[in-house]
Protein backbone atom coordinates (compact mmCIF):
# COMPACT_ATOMS: atom_id res chain seq x y z
CA UNK A 1 0.00 0.00 0.00
CA UNK A 2 1.44 3.50 -0.67
CA UNK A 3 2.40 5.62 2.04
CA UNK A 4 -0.21 8.60 2.22
CA UNK A 5 1.63 12.54 1.63
CA UNK A 6 1.48 14.41 5.11
CA UNK A 7 -0.47 16.85 2.94
CA UNK A 8 -2.87 14.63 1.57
CA UNK A 9 -3.96 13.95 5.30
CA UNK A 10 -4.09 17.77 6.57
CA UNK A 11 -6.52 18.23 3.52
CA UNK A 12 -8.52 15.38 4.29
CA UNK A 13 -8.22 16.57 7.91
CA UNK A 14 -8.72 20.34 7.36
CA UNK A 15 -12.06 19.03 4.88
CA UNK A 16 -13.75 17.10 7.64
CA UNK A 17 -13.34 20.18 9.92
CA UNK A 18 -14.77 22.82 7.24
CA UNK A 19 -17.32 19.94 6.59
CA UNK A 20 -18.03 18.53 9.91
CA UNK A 21 -18.39 22.13 12.02
CA UNK A 22 -21.24 22.64 10.39
CA UNK A 23 -22.36 20.08 10.16
CA UNK A 24 -22.95 19.51 13.42
CA UNK A 25 -23.99 23.31 14.09
CA UNK A 26 -26.62 22.92 11.07
CA UNK A 27 -28.37 19.75 12.84
CA UNK A 28 -27.99 20.45 16.55
CA UNK A 29 -29.03 23.72 16.41
CA UNK A 30 -30.72 24.98 13.28
CA UNK A 31 -31.68 28.43 14.50
CA UNK A 32 -28.47 29.32 15.19
CA UNK A 33 -26.66 28.13 12.19
CA UNK A 34 -29.73 30.20 9.98
CA UNK A 35 -29.14 33.43 12.52
CA UNK A 36 -25.13 32.98 11.82
CA UNK A 37 -24.45 31.77 8.56
CA UNK A 38 -27.48 31.12 6.18
CA UNK A 39 -29.57 34.13 6.68
CA UNK A 40 -31.53 33.74 3.43
CA UNK A 41 -35.15 33.21 4.35
CA UNK A 42 -37.49 31.54 5.23
CA UNK A 43 -36.20 30.22 7.78
CA UNK A 44 -36.81 25.96 7.64
CA UNK A 45 -36.02 23.63 10.50
CA UNK A 46 -36.03 20.37 8.47
CA UNK A 47 -34.08 21.60 5.57
CA UNK A 48 -30.90 22.82 8.48
CA UNK A 49 -31.20 19.34 9.58
CA UNK A 50 -31.06 18.12 5.98
CA UNK A 51 -27.67 19.95 5.41
CA UNK A 52 -26.83 18.81 8.53
CA UNK A 53 -26.94 15.27 7.88
CA UNK A 54 -25.42 15.40 4.10
CA UNK A 55 -22.51 17.07 5.93
CA UNK A 56 -21.80 14.94 8.51
CA UNK A 57 -22.22 11.80 6.37
CA UNK A 58 -19.50 13.46 4.07
CA UNK A 59 -17.06 13.99 7.03
CA UNK A 60 -17.66 10.86 8.55
CA UNK A 61 -16.25 9.25 4.61
CA UNK A 62 -13.30 11.76 5.14
CA UNK A 63 -12.59 10.72 8.43
CA UNK A 64 -12.95 6.96 7.46
CA UNK A 65 -10.77 7.62 4.45
CA UNK A 66 -7.95 8.52 7.09
CA UNK A 67 -8.07 4.81 8.20
CA UNK A 68 -9.57 2.73 5.13
CA UNK A 69 -8.11 2.73 1.71
CA UNK A 70 -10.91 1.30 0.03
CA UNK A 71 -12.96 3.45 -1.78
CA UNK A 72 -16.43 1.13 -1.67
CA UNK A 73 -15.92 0.96 2.03
CA UNK A 74 -15.48 4.54 2.84
CA UNK A 75 -18.53 5.52 0.02
CA UNK A 76 -20.68 3.20 1.86
CA UNK A 77 -19.65 4.09 5.50
CA UNK A 78 -20.12 7.62 4.56
CA UNK A 79 -23.76 6.79 2.44
CA UNK A 80 -24.67 4.91 5.95
CA UNK A 81 -24.10 7.61 8.61
CA UNK A 82 -25.56 10.17 6.20
CA UNK A 83 -28.77 8.29 5.48
CA UNK A 84 -29.00 7.40 9.29
CA UNK A 85 -28.86 11.02 10.31
CA UNK A 86 -30.91 11.86 7.72
CA UNK A 87 -33.60 9.54 8.82
CA UNK A 88 -32.87 10.38 12.55
CA UNK A 89 -33.63 14.34 10.97
CA UNK A 90 -36.96 13.17 9.52
CA UNK A 91 -37.99 11.35 12.61
CA UNK A 92 -37.59 14.42 14.52
CA UNK A 93 -39.06 16.78 12.01
CA UNK A 94 -41.97 14.40 11.23
CA UNK A 95 -44.60 17.08 12.34
CA UNK A 96 -42.96 19.64 10.18
CA UNK A 97 -44.22 17.85 6.83
CA UNK A 98 -43.36 15.13 4.70
CA UNK A 99 -44.79 11.89 4.36
CA UNK A 100 -45.53 9.46 7.19
CA UNK A 101 -43.50 6.73 5.62
CA UNK A 102 -40.31 9.07 5.38
CA UNK A 103 -38.24 8.11 8.16
CA UNK A 104 -39.01 4.39 8.06
CA UNK A 105 -37.95 4.59 4.31
CA UNK A 106 -34.80 6.61 4.74
CA UNK A 107 -34.11 4.26 7.80
CA UNK A 108 -34.54 0.90 5.45
CA UNK A 109 -31.95 3.24 3.37
CA UNK A 110 -29.32 3.25 6.02
CA UNK A 111 -30.15 -0.36 7.13
CA UNK A 112 -29.19 -1.33 3.53
CA UNK A 113 -26.41 0.64 3.38
CA UNK A 114 -24.79 -0.52 6.71
CA UNK A 115 -25.57 -4.16 5.55
CA UNK A 116 -23.80 -3.60 2.05
CA UNK A 117 -20.94 -2.09 4.12
CA UNK A 118 -20.94 -4.78 6.84
CA UNK A 119 -20.63 -7.39 4.11
CA UNK A 120 -18.16 -6.16 1.86
CA UNK A 121 -15.93 -5.36 4.77
CA UNK A 122 -16.37 -9.09 6.01
CA UNK A 123 -15.15 -10.29 2.24
CA UNK A 124 -12.27 -8.75 2.86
Amino acid sequence: MTKRSPFTTAALVLAAIINGGPGVWAFFAPRSFYDVIATYPPYNEHLFHDIGAFELGLTAAILISLVWRDGLSVALFGGAVGATVHAVAHFLDRDLGGRSSDPWALGAVAVVLTAGLVAHRRRR
